[in-house]
């Protein structure tokens, strides 16, 4: 039952609260001191917290700037007040107010502002859906408009409304992920003895990637012994001992009777499900549910019954476990090793997202990749909550069409406890468009959600939020390859013997929140690079600024050695090579016809010298190879090296931009929790 409050309740609620702002419903609109303060009870995240322009101009601003700058969102469970104040002073609603403030001379709007969001946050807190105490919950707090004039808070108009807190599902034993991942027994159903189907398909990746046969179990009704070498049994009863993980490959119709069977048995750890159309069909959408329901009581047993992943779920690739369950053939996937230690993990609701992401990009290389599917049982905020505990792991990458009911919160809490530990999140976030969340309805009958909500909490939680897929690929890798990098500010040295790439750099290094600047360089550094030019006779070609263009002459050493003193620079944070494949004195060819051995094989290429200055620089220094497939080898053996390289300037500079502002929006974040 929904409870809309009058006004002398709303008067006594917030008092309650210690609002003292005073109420004069009858003042004159004041332009640019009226803000709106509002909290709604999301699908996703629960409670969340929106501050902006309120009156009559708020619709129209809030479509009017860039996002961020007129109206900012946040979990109520992981801000507060002063969290608040800091993300609105961003916009321009605060820095118009604060300006008319100061020009009035009356003083600062902080400290007004700061004991409305502490009174509206304590009130949200008392009355959210987490808040196992309270039977009744929030669903809208609007204070619009919201006067601040002369230091003081005036509310010119407030609603609330109160509904009835729902109880969550029970919570899944996400401690058996281990089991799931690093399986010490694996069965599989719906393998075909006579032709490759898709059970068959999975069996023989399972096989050819390494793992044990006779840890593996076929289920099999009849009287087949074996298929290619893997004992069968017929049925979960027939089992010897309870296995970790049981793969199941059959049509989507079986699987309702089999998932009761899983349960009665209590034969499985965890459950892989691979078919689809389980929820992503009308007609599937009511047994689906029934189906999760019945997983989800399962979890009240005493073992806390079986895990499950998926439905409509391509599988995982465990390199630990020594497991491939994916029904794609390896020979049509790259999965050499590329990293010397693999420390990432890309999560998908998408199978298909990250075959197409490490087929792009072997050197993503991450050490577990699962494919979500529908989340029947397992979800986004179950994966990231146990993977942000994995000491191993640094990165985590991870693809989202959409969430159950208040799971949003419950990743958040899970991004927010990976930040603090140091990790990195990059979250590419589908269904952004209406087209989009139609397509995603139908594909893992996820529900989209607001996807500028979306962004802003997870933003606050510490995530890295991307926007296209290349973007994707591209933050993900540079978060791999910079994570033990320090990063101390947003000052870029910018390096080039192509003028066009040292301007595309400049121009590339901004985006809708954040920019990086050009550093100034330090008399001791411009007496350093003009010696090195000097050296290289470059000297009366080359005029040494930030951003510089050392000319097309410019050799290997030349590159880099610029490079070095660049990084050594005190009012430097990051340095950005163009490496110059197409000139004619850089040895970017895997074999030159003209110039014999001088290649990339030649102790002074780039290829031997750049991984070396790298590692011995703890601050970012990435390499850009702008060219085409000739100069592929230079740019794969830099990659192989560990050497952070992009195949153009502007793609180089954006994802360092991007990676920037997360890297120390992240420290800020755990500055803050250490105080």
């Amino acid at each position: 039952m929904s409870q809309t409050l009058d006004q002398q309740q709303i008067s006594n609620l917030f008092k309650e609260a210690a609002i003292t702002a005073a109420w004069n419903t009858d003042a004159a609109p004041a332009l640019g001191r009226e803000l709106r303060v509002e909290v709604q009870n999301s699908r996703e995240f629960g409670l969340v917290v929106k501050v902006g322009v309120g009156g009559v101009e708020g619709t129209l601003e809030t479509n009017a700037f860039r996002k961020g700058r007129a109206t900012i969102a946040a979990a109520v469970e992981l801000v507060d007040a002063e969290g608040l104040l800091e993300l609105f002073q961003k916009t321009h609603a605060y820095q118009r107010l604060s300006a008319l403030e100061a020009q009035a001379k009356q003083g600062s709007p902080d400290q007004a502002l700061t004991e409305i969001f502490s009174g509206v946050l304590q009130l949200a807190n008392q009355y959210s859906p987490s808040n196992t105490e309270t039977s009744q919950i929030i669903e809208t707090l609007i204070i619009d408009p919201l006067v601040i004039n002369n230091g003081t808070a005036t509310i010119g108009a407030a609603e609330v409304q109160f509904g009835d807190r729902v109880e969550g599902p029970v919570p899944r034993p996400i401690h058996k992920i281990d089991k799931l991942i690093h399986p010490e027994s694996i069965g599989i159903i719906g393998v075909s003895g006579t032709k490759m189907n898709f059970g068959r398909i999975i069996l023989h990746n399972v096989i050819d990637s390494g793992y044990d046969k006779a840890r593996l179990t076929i289920l099999k009704p009849g009287d087949d012994k074996e298929v290619d070498g893997v004992k069968c049994v017929p049925s979960l009863a027939d089992l010897e001992n309870k296995l970790d993980l049981l793969i199941v490959a059959v049509p989507s119709g079986a699987v309702y009777d089999l998932v009761d069977q899983i349960i009665a048995t209590d034969a499985v750890e965890a459950v892989m499900l691979i078919p689809g159309s389980l929820g992503e069909t009308k007609a599937s959408v009511e047994p689906a549910a029934e189906l999760a329901a019945k997983i989800n009581k399962a979890h009240l047993n005493e073992s806390g019954g079986p895990i499950f992943l998926g439905a409509n779920c391509l599988g995982v690739v465990s390199h630990p476990g020594n497991y491939d369950s994916w029904f794609i053939p390896l020979e049509r996937l790259p999965k050499p090793q590329k990293k010397k230690e693999r420390n990432s993990v890309m999560l998908s609701q998408s199978g298909a997202f990250m075959i197409t992401r490490l087929s792009r990009n072997p050197w993503l290389d991450p050490r577990y990749m699962l494919a979500l599917g529908n989340q029947t049982d397992l979800t986004h905020g179950d994966m990231l909550t146990y993977f942000a505990e994995l000491p191993e792991l640094e990165t985590i990458g991870i693809y989202i069409e959409g969430f159950k009911d208040l799971d949003g919160l419950h990743f958040a809490r899970a991004v927010r406890k990976a930040t603090l530990s140091g990790k990195q999140v990059v979250i590419y976030k589908s269904g952004r468009t209406e087209a989009g969340m139609k397509g995603v309805m139908g594909h893992t009958a996820s529900i989209a959600g607001d996807p500028q909500l979306f962004e802003s909490v997870l933003k606050q939680a510490g995530a890295i939020i991307t926007t296209e897929f290349t973007e994707f690929d591209d933050i993900f890798y540079i978060a791999g390859a910079l994570h033990n990098k320090q990063i101390n500010g947003n000052r870029l040295g910018a390096i080039s013997g192509a003028g066009f790439e040292a301007v595309g750099m400049a121009d590339s290094a901004e985006t809708d929140s954040y920019g990086l600047v050009a550093g100034e360089l330090t008399p001791a550094s411009v007496e350093k690079v003009e010696a090195i030019l000097e050296a290289k006779r470059l000297s009366a070609l080359v005029e040494v600024r930030n951003p510089i263009d050392i000319n097309p002459g410019a050799d290997d050493e030349a590159h880099l050695q610029i490079s070095e003193a660049f990084a050594a620079d005190p009012n430097i944070d990051a340095v950005v090579v163009g490496l110059d494949p197409t000139a004619p004195s850089v040895r970017s060819l895997v074999e030159s016809k003209k110039r014999p051995g001088y290649d990339i094989s030649d102790p002074k290429s780039t290829v031997t010298l750049m991984p070396e200055l790298v590692n011995r620089n703890d601050k970012p220094i990435i390499g850009v190879v702008d060219g085409g497939e000739l100069y592929d080898a230079m740019a794969a053996k830099l990659m192989d090296q560990g050497t952070c390289v992009f195949r153009t300037s502007s793609r180089a500079v954006l994802a360092l931009t991007r990676y920037t502002e997360a890297r120390l929006n992240a420290d800020a974040i755990r500055r803050k929790h250490n105080q």
